[in-house]
């Protein structure tokens, strides 16, 4: 499996605008709710969803804990909300959502790119296809979720 493999893109409608979807997306303490994997988020002291600020995600999958420092490269409110995990220098996967108004909502898509292999994603091509279609699922369970947040914020 090629590096050029290792990326995908998941969509969902939900009845909500963008800046509404945007503004729970970037609200990283959140993620924890809706991720199969990330249990928790939290920005540096002082940092919010703006290019250039860093937070903190707890991952946790088949009995294995870790946590992973992101930096936002992409913020523009209502459109589009990325970060590179690992930061810009020496990251490993690039994460994105965008958002896209539609009839009736918002076409939100979840982007995941792996820039750069490291030892922890497996180095055969059927370890990397396994977390290719683990994180795909994954991506589906939080978009899923990130749709019940906000078409009905009290369930």
């Amino acid at each position: 499996m090629e590096l050029t493999d290792l990326s995908t893109e998941r969509r969902i409608r939900i009845r909500s605008t963008a800046d509404a979807l945007y503004a729970l997306v970037t609200d990283v303490t959140r993620m924890g709710g809706w991720s199969p994997v990330c249990r928790a988020c939290w920005w540096d002291e002082g940092a919010g969803p703006a290019v250039g600020a860093w937070f903190t995600g707890r991952n946790e999958r088949d009995g294995r804990v870790w946590e992973a420092r992101c930096e936002v490269v992409t913020a523009d409110p209502g459109r589009e909300f990325a970060w590179m995990v690992g930061g810009t220098e020496s990251g490993t996967v690039w994460w994105s959502y965008r958002f896209a108004p539609v009839d009736g909502g918002t076409e939100v898509t979840e982007c995941w790119r792996v820039v750069r292999l490291h030892p922890l994603m497996g180095e055969t091509p059927a370890a990397l296809a396994e977390m290719k279609a683990r994180t795909e699922a994954g991506m589906d369970e939080t978009l899923e979720n990130l749709r019940r947040s906000a078409e009905d914020p009290v369930a």
